[in-house]
């Protein structure tokens, strides 16, 4: 990572962890295989792996559970870090230990926390939550997912689709409905084996993000033991809305990753590229494309960090959550747009990573409720 980039506000810690985190990912997932497992749409297993052992998947969870206890701006600081080496590696981590095992760890049983917490601390369990369907993205109300009682066990039918990472998961939690007619109060998460038979799951290509792939889940009456029930029965939504937030915090914290190595990648081009017998960044346009960038990146790493401290205070933040998740995936995407621009017809070849970035960049404004959501969620708070 270039000097352009302060840690004012880290601890020593902090510090030190994302040193570490970034050379195990450089020794690990060097750019060479990045692209190898990205034209193979492949899951980076070996490198999931190193951060398993060097004890990353640790540091969500309680000390009781096999965790590390960190911090919200810990858990910042570690994503941010592993976007910047590769946006897919941050995915793959968060798919798991955040966005889906909190759900066990803030609402799950005491059996089940105790059962696969300390599985996904130490890197052997990989999960995937399903909650998007055909008819229902953002609006989780309208999921058709049914989820039947019968004795000790539900039924689960319906189809999931653009659930990341289901190919590589062990167990999925599925947002599902059991009391179709009550809307957002019938709703109900479940921890579903992804081997259980009527589970079938079938691949999506994408645009980018291709090691962490989308996937359509198909659900014909799969069996879940009652004790798998995620929380009350009907009582998910609350717990789904808090879950999402801390989501939303991780995708703003993996965009500022991707958007410091954009600008410091075509910084680095830019430095010894000529035209016109000059540098391009004698250029005055470039340069201010480039000042431009710079201000994007620390606003939206700003507003992340303060996020993510605010939640530390013990603070409401949904507001702040919803603006930081905005702005850095909009940031992300206009960098990533302005460094290909700024690297021309190198940047549109497949052989620079610039392309990738931009790829990778486009599902930020999209993932973990769209950024109209956001900005429904931030004049709602607003009072209008």
């Amino acid at each position: 990572m270039s000097g352009l980039w302060n840690t004012f506000g880290f601890t020593d810690e902090q510090r030190m962890m994302r040193e570490a985190v970034l050379d195990l990912l450089a020794k690990e997932l060097p750019p060479e295989r990045i692209r190898e497992l990205d034209a193979r749409a492949e899951f980076p297993r070996d490198a999931y792996g190193a951060l398993a052992r060097a004890g990353w998947m640790r540091l969500p969870f309680a000390e009781a559970y096999g965790g590390t206890g960190g911090s919200h701006k810990d858990l910042v600081v570690l994503v941010e870090a592993m976007a910047y080496h590769y946006a897919s590696m941050a995915t793959a981590y968060l798919i798991t230990c955040v966005y889906a095992a909190q759900h066990i760890a803030l609402f799950g049983s005491e059996a089940l926390k105790r059962e696969f917490l300390p599985k996904v601390a130490e890197g052997s369990l990989r999960m995937a939550i399903a909650i998007s369907e055909p008819e229902a993205g953002s609006d989780v109300a309208a999921i058709r997912t049914r989820a039947e009682r019968r004795g000790d066990r539900y039924l689960l039918t319906g189809q999931k689709t653009y659930i990341t990472c289901a190919h590589v998961a062990d167990f999925i939690v599925v947002i599902a409905k059991t009391d179709p007619a009550a809307g957002r109060e019938g709703v109900s998460a479940f921890l579903v084996d992804a081997r259980s038979p009527g589970v079938s799951i079938r691949p999506m290509q994408t645009l980018g993000r291709r090691t962490t792939h989308p996937n359509d889940v198909f659900l014909d009456g799969v069996e879940v033991p009652a004790e798998r029930l995620i929380g009350e029965e009907n009582r998910a939504w609350k717990n789904l809305m808090r879950c999402l937030d801390l989501e939303r915090l991780c995708i703003a914290a993996s965009g500022v990753g991707n958007l410091m190595h954009v600008l410091d990648y075509a910084l680095e081009y830019a430095k010894n590229r000529k035209a016109f017998g000059r540098t391009i960044t004698e250029f005055q346009a470039i340069r201010h494309r480039f000042a431009d960038m710079r201000i994007m990146a620390e606003t939206a790493r700003a507003v992340t960090f303060r996020a993510a401290e605010m939640l530390d205070a013990g603070l409401d933040a949904r507001t702040e959550i919803a603006i930081a998740k905005v702005v850095a995936t909009e940031n992300d995407f206009a960098c990533a747009n302005a460094g290909l621009q700024i690297m021309g017809g190198a940047g549109y070849l497949m052989e620079h990573d610039m392309q990738r970035f931009f790829r990778d960049s486009r599902i930020g404004p999209i993932g973990g409720g769209s950024n109209e959501i956001q900005r429904n969620i931030i004049a709602q708070r607003m009072g209008i």
